[in-house]
């Protein structure tokens, strides 16, 4: 099973998802990335905070939705819309989630402002992916009402 994490520039926080989803899925699940907008780029802090928990990034790049290498099974969002952040709605047949997260890129003030925003981003990610990873998914994929439920459920945790 695909799962494809999608914002709008696919540099911080799908990143973020996919390389974590990556790091603790079981085989047969693979996260993908991608952006409606891409930046082409990867955020640094992004890449250093993975770095830091020892999170491989290998591989990974700024791609748009229209890119895809392979057809996604569940397209969760993780922009915050809340936030006023317009978050794109992947067309296709798909399971379809959103597990809002605010922008740490988007965090102006101190040095340990803007770390505490990537660490509470990654902590608030990691949480939900782990919870995803422990549902009974073979039982889940058989039942998509069920599963929807589940994701949409997960989208409204935080870290304790």
């Amino acid at each position: 099973m695909n799962i494809l994490f999608l914002c709008t520039g696919n540099s911080c926080r799908s990143l973020i998802s996919e390389a974590v989803f990556n790091h603790l899925a079981p085989a047969g699940w693979k996260a993908i990335s991608a952006g409606s907008q891409p930046t082409g780029r990867l955020n640094e802090r992004a890449l250093r905070l993975l770095a830091d928990k020892g999170i491989p990034t290998d591989g990974y790049y700024s791609k748009s939705w229209d890119a895809l290498p392979v057809m996604p099974d569940i397209v969760v969002t993780v922009c915050a819309s809340a936030a006023g952040e317009t978050c794109p709605a992947y067309l296709g047949p798909v399971l379809r989630t959103h597990w809002g997260v605010d922008d740490p890129s988007h965090v102006d003030g101190t040095e340990q402002a803007i770390t505490a925003a990537f660490e509470r981003a990654y902590a608030i990610l990691r949480t939900r992916i782990e919870v995803f990873l422990a549902l009974p998914l073979d039982e889940l994929a058989q039942d998509r009402a069920r599963f929807k439920t589940e994701l949409d459920r997960i989208g409204g945790l935080l870290p304790a």
